[in-house]
């Protein structure tokens, strides 16, 4: 991959990385001030605790895209990004303007969700 592209997409990874961090920093103060509310009833308890659990789950998923896309930013410093991890293969343009943070190729990606190919450690 050129140098120019691998530039335009390290510029969105940067972005998205701001993005998700400012998120889940968001959502982390969101948890805390959940329970600030003196929540007295049953009813205010169990909303509380749905309302930090969607938080905590919110938060995780947010978590695993940020470090997506930190590993996909280490890969265009070392000059692997566009590159399937699996197979060596160049990922299709299209796919990585749709998702700048993925590892896989599409035929490796759809091997990884049929279960026939090992997830590689990031």
């Amino acid at each position: 991959m050129d140098k120019k592209k691998v530039e335009y997409f390290k510029k969105r990874l940067e972005t998205k990385q701001e993005d998700l961090r400012r998120m889940v920093s968001r959502i982390e103060q969101d948890g805390r001030t959940v329970d600030e509310d003196s929540a007295q009833d049953v009813a205010d308890r169990a909303a509380s605790s749905y309302t930090k659990e969607f938080l905590f789950n919110q938060s995780n998923n947010d978590r695993q895209l940020l470090q997506m896309v930190e590993s996909a930013l280490s890969r265009t410093r070392d000059g692997t990004f566009g590159e399937c991890i699996s197979c060596g293969k160049e990922i299709n343009a299209k796919r990585l303007e749709a998702v700048p943070w993925t590892r896989h190729c599409i035929e490796c990606q759809e091997k990884l969700e049929q279960g026939q190919l090992e997830e590689v450690p990031k």
